[in-house]
C-alpha cells in the first residue's frame, strides 16, 4: 500500500457531510482550452510537474468530458449541473468580471448579456455555497451569465501566489470556509510565440493527433499549445503552493479540470474527442488519495458532487452525478452509460445556425447535424494568426494537396469560407480510432451501434428539453 498522506488521516471523515467550522474549503482549478496532455499521462514533449502531484495525490479520471467545448456554455454546464439546452446557455456570452450591482446600464442590456444567460430558476453552485455561508472567489475571468447568479465576494484578476494567500487569510478574517475558482488563462491561444521566446518543448519531439498535417509549422504550433500548458502548470503549483502554506491542505477540497479542448480543428467548437475530452483530478480529504478511473463522466458531474462531499442538500433537478462511488476507491464504479454535448451556433437566432449534438460511450461515438447549410460559427483564435498566433489554420491549407484527409476535417470545421461539406452524421470506434479518422456512419456493418446511439442521443434531447434538434425518426446515413 503506498504511504498515505498525513492530511489523509486528519480529515477521514469530513467529507462524510461536514457541517460548521468543520465545512471543507475548495479550490477549484479550470485552466483553458486544455486537453488532456500532461507527463501524468505520458504526452510526449511536455513537463507538468505540478498537475503530476494533483493527480498522483487524487483520483485522475481517464474518460472525462464537458457538455459543450467553449468556455462560457462549459463553465455554465459546470456550475449548474444542467445540459446547456436544459440550464439556458448556449454558446460564449460576454465577460463582465464584476460584481453584479457593478455593471453599467449599457452593459445590463447588451442583447447577448440578456438572451444567452443561466435561466433563473437554475441554481448555480456558487448561489448554493453563498447561502451556505462560504466566503467566494473568482480569478481572471467570469464569463457567465447573468452576473447575479454569481455571486462571489471577490472579483481577482490574473492569479498567482500571493493573490491566492491573501484571499485564504480573508476567508478566515471572515471566519468561513472559503470556494475559490481559479482560472488559467495561459493555456489559452495566444501560445508562446517559439519565434520571440525560447520554449522547452521541442516540437520535434511531440506526437500530433493524426488529423492535422505533419509539418514542421504544425509540429511548432502543437509544441507551442504544450508550452502553454506548462506555463499554466506553473500556476497551478503557486495554487497548491499557497494551500500547503496556508496550513488548510487537510481540510480542502481540490479539483482540477480543463475548461474544453484546444483551439485546433476538431478541438475548441467541435464535437471531435480533442474537443470534448479534458483532464479532470479531484483530490478530497478522507477519500482515495491515489487512483485513475476509466468510469465514462462529464464536468456536468462536479456540482452534484461538491455538494455531496460538502454535505449540502442535492439539486432538485440534476443531469450530474455524484463522484463520490470513484472517489471511494471503486475505479471501475459505473457512472453513466452514455456522455452527450451539443453546440448551438447563432444562439441569439438558432433559426440562422447549425445544430450538433453527441453521444458517446466507452466505444462509439456518434455526431448528429441538422441545419447543415445554415452558418456555422467559427472562433477567431480558431483560425486567425492575429492576434491569436495560430499557425494550424493557414499551414492545412497549404498543404492540403500533400495532407488532403486534413484539409477534408478542416473544411467540415469551417465550411462557407472552404465550400466544406460538414456531414450530417459521424459514427467512430473510438476505442480503436482514438482520432477518429475513419466514419462509419455509412458503413452496414455498423447499423446497429447507429441505430442503438441514435435513439440514445433522441432520448437525451428529449429528457433536457432540447427542442431546436428535430431528429429524423428513421434516419439514414
Amino acid at each position: 500500500m503506498k504511504h498515505l498522506p498525513m492530511y489523509f488521516f486528519l480529515a477521514a471523515s469530513l467529507c462524510a457531510g461536514a457541517t460548521g467550522a468543520e465545512k471543507p474549503n475548495v479550490l477549484f482549478i479550470l485552466t483553458e482550452d486544455q486537453g488532456p496532455h500532461l507527463s501524468y499521462l505520458g504526452t510526449p514533449g511536455i513537463e507538468t510537474p505540478n498537475m503530476d502531484t494533483l493527480a498522483n495525490s487524487g483520483v485522475y479520471f481517464n474518460a472525462a468530458h464537458v457538455t459543450y467545448p467553449v468556455c462560457s456554455a462549459s463553465k455554465a454546464s459546470i456550475f449548474t449541473g444542467r445540459y446547456n439546452s436544459a440550464n439556458g446557455l448556449r454558446n460564449n456570452t460576454v465577460n463582465y468580471h464584476q460584481p453584479a450591482a457593478a455593471l453599467t446600464t449599457a452593459e445590463k442590456n447588451a442583447p447577448l448579456f440578456l438572451r444567452n444567460r443561466i435561466r433563473e430558476e437554475v441554481p448555480t453552485l456558487t448561489e448554493r455555497l453563498h447561502e451556505a455561508g462560504y466566503y467566494q472567489g473568482v480569478t481572471h475571468k467570469l464569463h457567465v451569465a447573468p452576473n447575479e447568479k454569481f455571486p462571489y465576494d471577490e472579483f481577482l484578476r490574473e492569479p498567482n501566489q500571493q493573490m491566492i494567500t491573501d484571499f485564504i487569510h480573508r476567508a478566515g478574517e471572515a471566519k468561513k470556509p472559503w470556494f475559490l475558482l481559479n482560472n488559467i488563462g495561459r493555456s489559452h491561444r495566444p501560445f508562446p510565440n517559439s519565434d520571440l521566446v525560447p520554449i522547452r518543448v521541442d516540437p520535434n519531439q511531440v506526437k500530433l493527433p493524426a488529423f492535422l498535417p505533419d509539418t514542421p509549422v504544425m509540429r511548432q504550433d502543437w509544441a507551442e499549445y504544450l508550452a502553454a500548458i506548462e506555463l499554466a502548470d506553473r500556476a497551478v503549483g503557486q495554487a497548491l503552493e499557497a494551500l500547503r502554506l496556508s496550513g488548510q491542505e487537510s481540510n480542502t477540497i481540490v479539483v482540477f479540470a480543463g475548461d474544453h479542448g484546444p483551439a485546433f480543428q476538431r478541438g475548441k467548437m467541435m464535437l471531435n474527442t480533442l474537443g470534448l475530452r479534458v483532464p479532470l483530478i479531484i483530490r478530497a480529504p478522507g477519500l482515495a488519495t491515489e487512483g485513475r478511473s476509466d468510469s465514462l463522466v462529464s464536468t456536468v458531474d462536479i456540482m452534484p458532487t461538491l455538494l455531496d462531499l460538502l454535505g449540502l442538500p442535492a439539486l432538485a433537478e440534476c443531469d450530474g452525478r455524484t463522484l463520490r462511488p470513484v472517489l471511494q476507491g471503486n475505479m471501475k464504479a459505473k457512472i453513466h452509460d452514455f456522455i452527450f454535448a451539443e453546440i448551438t451556433h447563432r444562439p441569439l437566432a438558432p433559426d440562422r445556425g447549425m445544430q450538433e449534438r453527441t453521444v458517446l460511450d466507452d466505444r462509439f461515438q456518434l455526431i448528429v447535424r441538422e441545419g447543415l447549410e445554415k452558418e456555422r460559427e467559427v472562433n477567431a483564435d480558431l483560425k486567425d494568426p492575429k492576434p491569436w498566433g495560430n499557425r494550424a489554420y493557414a499551414e492545412t491549407i497549404r498543404v492540403k494537396d500533400q495532407f488532403p484527409e486534413a484539409y477534408k476535417f478542416l473544411t467540415w470545421m469551417d465550411p462557407q469560407p472552404l465550400g466544406g461539406q460538414t456531414p450530417a452524421f459521424e459514427l467512430y470506434e473510438t476505442a480503436a480510432d482514438p482520432d477518429e479518422m475513419k466514419n462509419l456512419a455509412g458503413d452496414r456493418a455498423y447499423q446497429s451501434e447507429f441505430a442503438r446511439l441514435h435513439a440514445a442521443l433522441r432520448q437525451w434531447s428529449k429528457s433536457i428539453g432540447d427542442t431546436a434538434m428535430k431528429y429524423d425518426s428513421q434516419p439514414k446515413p
